[in-house]
């Protein structure tokens, strides 16, 4: 198999449905892509209706294109990742790996056009976040929620308004940000840099005022993401978790119980923000996405000083902060419900607190003067107790 081969299938893929975002290839089913969060199937001329091992091992060794050192790291460790180019048409993110003795591979499209804040109808936060001058900004939530693309729009900001250097360490490198009045430096890791934590500890070397880490992965990058906001840099970074409260005890888990104190004082000094996100299936198709977002506040850094206590949980002090732009999941989902984006049923499964969504859907559906329960003729009992009285006189 050639390249242009490759091409063609991945132009095939590409052109076969609106809102590609993932190709998928795995042995044993037809070419994939996934649509709107879908998996859908792509019919090809010849037809492939079940992909054997040897084709996808050949098409994942042309990706590949005999790089030695991806070759090592799809042997030593099951898979390896990679940016692949297809000329005049997209990038992907590229994951190649074994599974059941069988290569598979997904190849997330990378979006070329840069978002801005308004495009994406970020919340009013989002704009806050580009004003901080040192600390830690995360975003959180689950693969393709949309992480990094909101990540761009927050440096494409910084790029219109400040003159500083910002240094990108990405796995691999997914908007090109062009050089306006900030000066982008784009490290890629396989070419540029080892791992995360060697870019990132380079990164302090290199004069930066904003630093982007792909994702913080383990405890040596945390660290130094740590030591980095605290000598007046600005990180940003993502992790995979579902909210604020297990972002916090996902980071603090990474380290020994003897370096929590220390970790927890640490965190409560240099996090600005923490935004949770999730993207919800659109009523006529598409995605939408909700926000969980936490901003930073004496509540806040005294919780994550001495940890969730009754009536002093994360949930409970970012429902308390909407005025400082705080949002929980719940109240941003019910604003999209409201909005009309999203239905009933995916209201209530994208839920944190079922209750709380349910009791803010019934308040929407009243005011539109449309019912709320199901049980109908009720009526109240004019005769109840009436036997037992007479029943009593006799």
């Amino acid at each position: 198999m050639r390249k242009q081969e490759v091409d063609h299938i991945l132009t095939k893929m590409l052109d076969s449905h609106k809102s590609v975002s993932d190709l998928n290839i795995t042995v044993g089913k037809s070419f994939q892509v996934e649509s709107d969060g879908a998996l859908i199937k792509v019919d090809m001329e010849p037809s492939f209706d079940e992909l054997t091992p040897f084709q996808s091992e050949i098409f994942s060794l042309n990706l590949i294109n005999q790089d030695r050192r991806l070759s090592e790291i799809l042997l030593n460790e099951g898979s390896c990742d990679m940016s692949y180019q297809l000329p005049g048409k997209a990038r992907f993110r590229v994951n190649i790996f074994s599974q059941r003795g069988n290569y598979s591979v997904v190849l997330r499209k990378l979006e070329t056009k840069i978002p801005t804040l308004k495009e994406l109808s970020l919340p009013e936060a989002f704009s806050k976040m580009v004003g901080e001058k040192n600390g830690i900004i995360l975003v959180t939530g689950a693969t393709g929620s949309g992480k990094s693309t909101s990540l761009a729009a927050v440096l494409n900001e910084i790029n219109e308004r400040k003159s500083v250097h910002v240094v990108t360490l990405e796995d691999p490198v997914e908007f090109q940000h062009p050089h306006k009045k900030a000066t982008f430096n784009q490290r890629e890791m396989g070419t540029d840099f080892d791992e995360f934590a060697s870019g990132l500890r380079a990164a302090l070397r290199q004069a930066p005022k904003v630093i982007l880490v792909g994702e913080m992965r383990d405890r040596e990058t945390v660290e130094i993401g740590l030591s980095a906001a605290e000598t007046g840099h600005l990180v940003m970074s993502t992790l995979h978790t579902v909210d604020a409260g297990q972002t916090i005890n996902r980071i603090l888990g990474m380290f020994s119980i003897e370096e929590e104190n220390q970790i927890r004082i640490r965190l409560a000094d240099t996090v600005r923000w923490i935004v949770c996100q999730r993207l919800l299936p659109k009523v006529g198709g598409g995605r939408v996405a909700a926000h969980e977002i936490m901003g930073t506040n004496l509540r806040v850094a005294d919780t994550i000083l001495h940890g969730e206590s009754e009536g002093k949980t994360f949930y409970e002090i970012i429902e308390a902060g909407e005025a400082f732009g705080m949002t929980t999941f719940d109240k941003c989902i019910i604003g999209i419900f409201e909005k009309g984006l999203i239905t009933e049923e995916t209201a209530m499964a994208y839920a944190s607190r079922k209750g709380v969504v349910g009791r803010g859907i019934d308040m929407v559906k009243s005011a539109r003067g449309e019912k709320t329960t199901d049980i109908e003729e009720l009526e109240v009992d004019k005769g109840y107790g009436e036997k037992e009285k007479k029943g009593k006189a006799k």
